[in-house]
Parts: C-alpha cells; sequence; structure tokens
C-alpha cells in the first residue's frame, strides 16, 4: 500500500469513528415488550428500554374516579380501533389518581395492542427520535409524560409543543400523547400577568404571556380534571386497600381505623387516593402476622 494509499485509509477510519459518535446507534427495541421507557444516552440519541414487568394496576382499584375513567378509556379505545381520538392532558391536585389512571386504562387494554412509553419531561427534546422509531410500527402508542411542568424559556416546552400540534411533519397516526400535571396551563402563572387582559368590544382578552402559556394546553384536545376527596371518598378508599391487604379486621375495628385514618390525612394535608394507599400500607404493615 502506498503512502497516499495508507493516509485515505486512516482518514476513512477516523470519519467511520466520528460518526459513531456524532449521530450515534440507535438500538432496536424489543417490539415484544408492552411498555418503554425511554432513555437519553448522553447528549445524542437514546433508546427505548422495555419493561418487562409494568405496574399491574386496575381499573376497579381507582374508586371515586368513574367520571374521568369513562372519558379516559373511551378515547383510547377510539384510537385503538383506528377512530380518530386526542392528546390528553389530565390536571388537578396532587395524589387524585392522574398517573394511576393512565397505567390502569394501559393494563386494561395492552392486550390488545395498546402500548405504554414513558418519556421524562427533561428528555422531550428527543421526540423526534422516538416519533421515527415508532412512525411505521402496527401497534398503537400512548407516549405517558408524568407529573408535566415547565419554566418559562424551556426548550422541551417547545418540543412538545411541536409533536402535539404546529410542525410541519405530521405526527404518527399510532400515537396519542397522555400528559399530566398539577397545573392546567403547565406553566407558572403570575398576578402581575393579569394587567395584560384588556377588554375590547365588550369581551375579555388576554395578554400576551397568558396566549402563550395556554396554547400548550390548548394543544390537548380532551382536559379531564381531578379534585381531592370528600372524607367519604377518601375512607371509602382506605377500606378497599385494608380489604386488598388483608387487614380490614372485623367491623367493630373500623372506627379505630377510620379515626387513624383521618389524623394520617390531617396530618399529611391531603385527602386523596395516594394518602389513603399510603395509610392502608402502614396500617397493614402495623398487624402482627398468624405466626406472631
Amino acid at each position: 500500500m502506498s503512502e497516499l494509499e495508507h493516509l485515505f485509509a486512516r482518514a476513512e477510519t477516523l470519519i467511520e469513528r466520528l460518526e459513531r459518535v456524532l449521530v450515534p446507534h440507535t438500538p432496536t427495541p424489543d417490539w415484544s415488550a408492552h411498555a418503554y421507557l425511554w432513555r437519553r444516552r448522553g447528549d445524542h440519541g437514546g433508546e427505548l428500554q422495555a419493561l418487562p414487568a409494568p405496574h399491574r394496576l386496575a381499573l376497579d382499584d381507582l374508586l371515586g374516579l368513574e367520571r374521568q375513567k369513562q372519558e379516559i378509556l373511551r378515547n383510547t379505545e377510539q384510537f385503538l380501533a383506528g377512530r380518530s381520538a386526542n392528546n390528553v392532558l389530565l390536571w388537578g391536585s396532587r395524589g387524585t389518581g392522574k398517573s394511576s389512571l393512565i397505567k390502569a386504562v394501559f393494563n386494561t387494554l395492552r392486550e390488545q395492542g395498546l402500548r405504554l412509553i414513558e418519556v421524562d419531561r427533561d428528555d422531550l427534546l428527543q421526540l423526534p427520535d422516538i416519533l421515527a422509531l415508532i412512525r411505521d410500527r402496527p401497534e398503537r402508542f400512548i407516549l405517558f409524560c408524568d407529573d408535566l411542568s415547565f419554566e418559562p424559556g424551556e426548550s422541551s416546552y417547545k418540543a412538545l409543543k411541536a409533536a402535539l400540534d404546529g410542525s410541519i411533519a405530521a405526527t404518527p397516526e399510532n400515537l396519542l400523547i397522555y400528559a399530566t400535571s398539577n397545573r392546567r396551563h403547565l406553566l407558572p402563572e403570575f398576578h402581575s400577568e393579569n394587567r395584560e387582559a384588556r377588554v375590547v368590544d365588550g369581551e375579555l382578552h388576554h395578554g400576551e404571556s397568558v396566549e402563550e402559556k395556554i396554547s400548550l394546553s390548548d394543544r390537548f384536545g380532551l382536559w379531564v380534571s381531578f379534585h381531592p376527596f370528600d372524607q367519604a371518598q377518601y375512607l371509602a378508599v382506605v377500606r378497599h386497600w385494608l380489604e386488598r391487604l388483608g387487614s380490614m379486621g372485623g367491623s367493630d375495628d373500623w372506627p379505630t381505623i377510620e379515626q387513624a385514618a383521618l389524623q394520617w390525612a390531617l396530618r399529611r394535608g391531603s385527602r386523596s387516593g395516594r394518602t389513603a394507599w399510603q395509610f392502608a400500607r402502614d396500617w397493614a404493615g402495623r398487624q402482627p402476622t398468624p405466626a406472631e
């Protein structure tokens, strides 16, 4: 090999190495799985990591959410059947079952071809990579963003906005985006922004900063709200989980359990399904086993 040919060979090797660094290979996902996590790989690319044992939560475990269950289940069944359906924003108080409902609907419909991809907020910039992976797949995917909120100026905010509606590239027909948030508009709202509002011909028009915040949540076709439980709903969920855990005891035990459950909620400052579940686990763990 001449000196010039040797130089060309070394240059080709160097170019190949640079390509692997700058344009990393995306591993082929395990398409036999039902649930996935998107894992970032440094600053470039990522992979769909299969979850062999996703959270097994049933719709029957979610009490006091009949309206929300009907809306989400209907929308998802339409999507699975190939009919038109909407991206969904589930918003409201913490611990009220928003993410649990998405998991339960997934578990209900996974055998019919529904797949779930969970993406962290900070990885939303890589949405185009995810969409490219699933675009030609026969499965139907829910892209799940949990506890979503943004600060002003975050770039991932614009990536989600484009994926929902606004990019020149169409979102794949086999994908819907389901997001949960404690904020209806996904961005912090400030009192000073109300001063930008104006009245035109008797109609109230929001200022530019408010319009910008509304524009993201407005791209979700379906909004589903969640609210704190009242006392009766909270205690019903406590009873449900204690029965599931085999720690309900006899009817004479209920007044003691009820008082302890209410005190637990008071200390936590929340009557919610999450609080009820946490109390039930604590109560069940304190009870002696038959061998003891």
